[in-house]
C-alpha cells in the first residue's frame, strides 16, 4: 500500500517550483506512468512493482530506492543517481540510462536488449543472470561486477573491462572480446 496515490504525486508536481522531496516514501504498486519526475529526489523511496513507464527521471536521485519488479519501459533515466537501488526483476525495456550512476546496484535477471547504456558503468554491480544479447557493452566497466549467469551471446564487448568480474557461468558464444581487459577463456 503506497503512502501517496497518483493524484497526490501529481497535485506535488504541479504546485512545486522544484524538483520533488520524496525520500523514503512509499510508493509500491503505484501508477506513475509518464509522471514527470525529472530531478527528484527518491532515495530510499520503495517503488517495488511501480508502473513508471514512460516516466522522467533525469538526474534524479534513486540512491538504495527500491524499484525491484518495476515497470520502466521506456522510462528516461538519463543521469539518474542509482547507487545501492535495487532494481532486480525489473523491466527497463526501451529503457534510457545514458551515464546513470549504478554504483552496487542490483541489476540481477534485468534484459538490457534495446535499453540506451551510453557511458554507463557497471563497476561492483549485481548484473547475475542479466540479458545483454546482441547489446553494445565496446569499452565499458565492469570492474568487481557480478556476471555470474549472464548471457553474453553476441555482444560486443570490444575494449570493455572485466578485471576481478565474476564471469563464472556467463555465456560468450559469438561475443565479440577485441581488447577486453580481465577476460581469461
Amino acid at each position: 500500500m503506497s503512502d501517496l496515490t497518483r493524484v497526490d504525486v501529481i497535485k506535488l508536481i504541479a504546485v512545486a517550483n522544484k524538483p520533488l522531496n520524496l525520500s523514503g516514501i512509499n510508493l509500491e504498486g503505484l501508477d506513475l506512468s509518464g509522471v514527470n519526475l525529472k530531478g527528484a529526489n527518491l532515495s530510499r523511496a520503495n517503488l517495488e512493482k511501480a508502473n513508471l513507464t514512460g516516466a522522467v527521471l533525469e538526474e534524479a536521485n534513486l540512491t538504495g530506492a527500491n524499484l525491484s519488479g518495476a515497470n520502466l519501459t521506456g522510462a528516461n533515466l538519463f543521469r539518474a543517481a542509482l547507487w545501492d537501488a535495487n532494481l532486480s526483476g525489473a523491466d527497463l525495456t526501451g529503457a534510457k540510462l545514458a551515464y546513470a550512476n549504478l554504483g552496487r546496484a542490483n541489476l540481477s535477471g534485468i534484459n538490457f536488449e534495446a535499453v540506451n547504456l551510453w557511458c554507463v558503468g557497471f563497476e561492483t554491480v549485481n548484473l547475475s543472470g542479466a540479458n545483454f544479447e546482441t547489446v553494445n557493452l565496446s569499452g565499458m566497466n565492469f570492474w568487481n561486477a557480478n556476471l555470474s549467469g549472464a548471457n553474453l551471446r553476441n555482444a560486443n564487448l570490444s575494449d570493455a573491462d572485466l578485471t576481478g568480474a565474476d564471469l563464472s557461468g556467463a555465456n560468450f558464444t559469438g561475443a565479440n572480446l577485441t581488447g577486453v581487459k580481465g577476460y581469461k577463456k
